[in-house]
């Protein structure tokens, strides 16, 4: 009788947690799936910046020397109202890490999305999607995830706001986002074989759906981020306008490949100092996880994402004119100097001075994010004898993107459960 009731029990309770998870799934699917309600909000000219000014103003001849301006009486102050246009697979989650502490340090305000970690993407930005806006209110940063849509972001930041983004190698890209938003993409579960890459760049039309679902991490990503359409092909006159567009828009535009060089450049700017880029590299992969491109499939991942790779090449080009504009020894200085400083700052933070594989993290405030089935994505154990001078500094660096978020208050009840429902799928 007993043992009867025990059974009954753990059927009781097997069913709860069940249909606990069941109720918890459809929530998020509606939550994912409902279509996004955007409120017709008027329009309210943004105040100048909300910002606590910075007090230090930098010599541009001694300190800060700028590409706009010249001569020994030459300051500026350093600016705070800032779009950050966040790419995919780009590195930027380390970008982001320097964000949230340059505005930390200065007491400046996020727009940031609610509910998640990403204002809706794929759905184009809306300013209804900022949590805590209303017209008139004033942001000074905006980073998160979007596909970009300018006329609304415009209207949640100053009119002086600068506008900066990051690109990668297209090739490299798509490697990196098969790898990591591949199994989130239908049609790709009706590839064969081990070397589903391989497979699928030697006839991607054999696969590709358009209008599939998630169809869009797959091909021209970074141009699907900018607002683009990504399927068109490259000699599209709508590319080379999307491409005009974006320079326009963004004041720079930094390359993953030379990421000291980018960061030197948007110190230069923004007028910020050296100490305000200190970075460590953040949701990287292990690298047995990466799959190596032979010459013939960067050819073709190329070819696949052809407007990408237009879209690098032009802002290859203007990367370089910056560099030069900037100086190119001086260039090489700051860069050995950022280096060393970072070096520094691992032997200070990092226990054992490198990233670890996500199974030997200590904490579970530094597990990174990890994509469905794999737990490719490294990350740090902070040291315990970091001296009080330097402990608040190397735990804020060290800290995942989403674990950051959380602790500027931002609610990810969405992300969180989705967090829990792939756990349960990688069982």
């Amino acid at each position: 009788m007993v043992v009867k009731q025990g059974k009954q029990w753990r059927s009781v309770c097997k069913g709860l947690i069940l249909g606990t998870l069941l109720t918890s799934c459809m929530i998020l699917l509606y939550c994912l799936s409902a279509p996004e309600v955007q409120f017709s909000l008027p329009d309210v000219p943004v105040p100048y910046s909300c910002a606590h000014r910075p007090p230090s103003v930098h010599s541009k001849a001694a300190s800060h020397h700028s590409l706009r301006s010249s001569g020994p009486d030459q300051s500026c102050t350093p600016k705070v109202d800032i779009v950050f246009l966040k790419t995919h697979k780009t590195a930027s989650s380390t970008i982001l890490n320097i964000l949230f502490r340059f505005g930390e340090k200065h007491r400046l305000k996020f727009a940031f999305p609610s509910s998640r970690n990403d204002f809706f993407y794929p759905s184009p930005f809306h300013r209804s999607q900022v949590k805590d806006y209303g017209p008139g209110v004033c942001f000074n940063i905006i980073c998160n995830h979007m596909r970009f849509n300018e006329v609304e972001v415009a209207k949640v930041l100053p009119g002086d706001t600068s506008y900066i983004t990051i690109l990668r190698d297209p090739a490299e890209l798509f490697e990196s986002s098969f790898h990591y938003f591949g199994r989130l993409v239908p049609f790709t579960w009706k590839i064969s074989g081990e070397d589903k890459l391989g497979e699928f760049l030697r006839e991607p039309e054999l696969y590709y759906d358009s209008e599939g679902f998630n169809s869009f991490y797959l091909r021209n990503l970074l141009f699907f981020d900018f607002g683009q359409d990504n399927n068109l092909p490259a000699d599209d006159p709508r590319v080379a306008e999307g491409i005009r567009a974006i320079a326009e828009r963004f004041e720079l535009v930094m390359l993953v490949e030379h990421f000291e060089e980018s960061l030197i450049l948007l110190k230069d700017a923004l007028c910020w100092d050296m100490e305000d880029l200190l970075f460590f590299k953040l949701n990287a992969r292990k690298g047995s996880t990466i799959s190596k491109l032979t010459p013939e499939l960067r050819a073709k991942a190329l070819e696949w994402n052809a407007v990408d790779w237009k879209l690098y090449q032009y802002f290859n080009a203007t990367f370089w004119k910056k560099v030069e504009a900037y100086g190119t020894e001086r260039m090489a200085r700051d860069v050995a100097e950022l280096r060393r400083r970072n070096k520094e700052m691992a032997t200070i933070c990092i226990e054992g001075g490198h990233a670890v594989d996500a199974g030997s993290i200590h904490e579970t405030s530094m597990q990174p994010w990890q994509p469905i089935g794999e737990k490719s994505i490294m990350g740090y154990n902070l040291k315990n004898n970091v001296d009080k001078a330097h402990r608040k500094l190397c735990r804020k660096m060290l800290t995942p993107e989403l674990q950051y978020l959380t602790d500027l208050g931002v609610n990810l009840w969405i992300t969180k459960l989705w967090g829990h429902v792939r756990d349960i799928l990688n069982w």
